[in-house]
Order: C-alpha cells, then sequence, then structure tokens
C-alpha cells in the first residue's frame, strides 16, 4: 500500500525514505498489531493497543452498563490511534489535496497553509459533529448542571472515553508530522504553540476528570477553527472572497466569551459549591480552591491571550488597509495630474504662435511675450 508518489528512491532508513515512506512503516505496524489478534499468546497483548482498557460493568435503571476510568495501559492505545491517525492523514493529503494543490498552482508557501488547513478542516469537521453527537445523547444540552453536578465524574461511557483518547492521538501526532511535512522553522514556532495549548487543555480535562466541562469547549473551539480554516481554503482557491472571514471574526469573539462564561459557571461557581472538597486520588476528586483557580487562570490566560492577537492582527490589518487606500488614492491623482499636463502639452510654440502637431493653427493668436 503506497500513499506517495515515488519519483526516486532513497537508501533504506535514510532520512528522506523515512519522510517519503513512514505512512507505509506505519502502516505495517498497524498490519503487525491486527495479526496478534489472530493468536491465543498475543492476543491478550494486541487488545492493550486496540479496545480502551479499564472497564467496569455496573447495573443501572437502564440495565447493565459498562462504563470506563482512565490509567497507564491508555498509553498503548493511544499509540496505536496515533498511527491510525498518521496513515488517515497521508491518505488525506495524497487522495484530496495533493489533487486540489495541482490544479490551483499555488506557491510554496500558500501551498504548506492550504495543506495545514485542508488537514485541520477535515479533523475539526468529523471531531465537531462527533462532539456534538456525544454531547446531544449524554443530555448536557437540555441539564446543564450536569457537566458540574455528581463530580468526579471518573466513570466514562464509551464513546466518550474513544473521543478523548483519539483527540490526544491527533494532537500527540501533530508533533512527528511536523518532521514528515518538513515544515519550515519559520512556521514551526506558530504551529507547536497550537499543538501544546491543545494537548495541556485535553489532557487537564481527561485527568482530572472535567471531562464533560472539555467535551463542550472542544465542541465550541473545533466549530470556530473550522470557520477559519475553511475561510482560508475558499481564499486560497479565489481571493475574492473575504466575507467567510469577517463572519468568522465574529464567531471567534463569540467563542471565547461563551468560553469565558461556560468555565467560570462550571469551575467557578458549580464545582465550588460542591460539598466534597478534598483531594483524594484514589477517588478521583481534584475539587479543591487551588486546583480551581489554576484551571481557570489557564483557560482565562489562553482566551485572553487569543483575543489579544486576534485584535492585534485586527489593528494591524486595518492599518495596512488605510495605508493601501492611501497609496491608491495618491496614485490615482498622480496620474490625474500627469493626464491634466499631457493635454495641456499636446501643441508647441513657435513665434509666440500655438501650433498644433501638424504644423497648423486654427487660431492664429500671438502671445505676450513675458
Amino acid at each position: 500500500m503506497a500513499f506517495r508518489r515515488r519519483n526516486k528512491s532513497y537508501p533504506f532508513f535514510s532520512q528522506e525514505f523515512l519522510i517519503q515512506n513512514h505512512a507505509d512503516i506505519v502502516f505495517s505496524l498497524v498490519i503487525f498489531i491486527l495479526i496478534g489478534l489472530m493468536f491465543e499468546t498475543t492476543a491478550k497483548t494486541a487488545i492493550l493497543f486496540i479496545q480502551p482498557q479499564y472497564n467496569i460493568s455496573t447495573l443501572t435503571a437502564d440495565g447493565e452498563v459498562t462504563l470506563y476510568h482512565y490509567g497507564w495501559k491508555d498509553c498503548a492505545t493511544l499509540l496505536f490511534y496515533l498511527f491510525i491517525t498518521i496513515i488517515l492523514h497521508a491518505v488525506v493529503q495524497e487522495y484530496v489535496l495533493d489533487k486540489v494543490n495541482r490544479r490551483l498552482h499555488l506557491s510554496k508557501s500558500k501551498n504548506t497553509k492550504f495543506n495545514e488547513s485542508g488537514q485541520l478542516c477535515v479533523f475539526y469537521l468529523v471531531s465537531s459533529l462527533w462532539s456534538l453527537y456525544i454531547i446531544t445523547t449524554e443530555g448536557y444540552l437540555l441539564h446543564p448542571s450536569s457537566l458540574w453536578e455528581n463530580y468526579p465524574h471518573v466513570h466514562l461511557r464509551f464513546q466518550v472515553k474513544f473521543f478523548y483518547l483519539t483527540q490526544l492521538a491527533y494532537w500527540f501526532h501533530a508533533l512527528p508530522e511536523l518532521y514528515f511535512q518538513k515544515v519550515r522553522k519559520e512556521e514551526m514556532p506558530r504551529q507547536l504553540q497550537y499543538i501544546s495549548l491543545y494537548l495541556l487543555h485535553i489532557l487537564a480535562a481527561y485527568l482530572l476528570n472535567l471531562t464533560r466541562v472539555g467535551l463542550v469547549l472542544l465542541f465550541l473551539q473545533y466549530l470556530s477553527e473550522m470557520g477559519f480554516h475553511l475561510s482560508r481554503l475558499f481564499y486560497f482557491i479565489d481571493e475574492n472572497h473575504h466575507k467567510m472571514f469577517e463572519m468568522w471574526s465574529i464567531g471567534f469573539v463569540l467563542t471565547r466569551m461563551i468560553t469565558l462564561t461556560l468555565m467560570f459557571l462550571a469551575v467557578g461557581f458549580g464545582l465550588a459549591r460542591s460539598e466534597n472538597q478534598m483531594l483524594d486520588l484514589e477517588t478521583g476528586n481534584f475539587n479543591t480552591l487551588s486546583i480551581r483557580l489554576l484551571v481557570l487562570f489557564v483557560v482565562c490566560f489562553t482566551q485572553s491571550w487569543l483575543l489579544w492577537k486576534f485584535f492585534r492582527f485586527q489593528l494591524s490589518r486595518t492599518r495596512e488597509q488605510r495605508l493601501e487606500q492611501a497609496a491608491r488614492k495618491r496614485a490615482v491623482a498622480k496620474q490625474q495630474m500627469q493626464r491634466t499636463l499631457k493635454r495641456d502639452s499636446v501643441g508647441h510654440h513657435e513665434n509666440g504662435i500655438i501650433k498644433a502637431e501638424n504644423g497648423t493653427s486654427p487660431r492664429l493668436k500671438k502671445i505676450k511675450a513675458p
């Protein structure tokens, strides 16, 4: 199964060989793990990589329900789905984005941004629809107070735990993809920033048992970011598309406001009124004043930093547009002045008489010498 077109062969295990064939190598590892399911001696080990662990069966009014919690074995499952994500990344790149790039004939810098937005657009679309489905089925929309009631939310349904594992797998896979995609050094700090922020917030929600609030916040964030990357894709296809950026800017600010409001409501007020506010690692209770303040500080700092970057970009863009408009006005005024001067200098003077280009003068009017 080949994901990349090979125009040139490289020595085995060289840097270029690994970059060109990384999806095939990872695909071989996935097949190796799946083959382990076929044998009884290796099936238990292979299951660790494929199926989420730490399941508990409980009896409820609806019958027997299987719930999950987290543990160190999640690292094996995370690694397996990281491999799956690398393969899917290569499939989208090879069979969708590369074909579109050949038709658009973009420059190298625009091509890199187009690939980044294309990959993130697919991920944000799938994740936002998936998270919306979980929020709806779990009843968080009809009962917002369930986001903080009965904390700690140690036991998770399969779809919630699997969602968080795939989110972590995607953002961890983004780190080696910086090497595989040969991202420029100028773009590296920006991409490392948002990858680190996603990992920090998702890990905090998962490990501190704030999965319900984190799920809603991820849905809002992914919806906002999908709007931005869709706008950028349409801009690369046709540079006259600017209205989508204006719509996204409104949604961006609203997302930041809703995120801050929801965090203060759930963590600042909801968890603060809980009776059990003692740190207990065995039961997974992290509802203490210091941890709540730390969580609020991290989220508020991140949202404020994003707003500051957004407003700074908008102000610099407004200044640039004003300078461009002033330069255009000066250029138009200069052209009009040149046309006026050309109109006045169509004829010429000879012995104090204005004559046209053909040497004739319809009016023989003598000009007074100065």
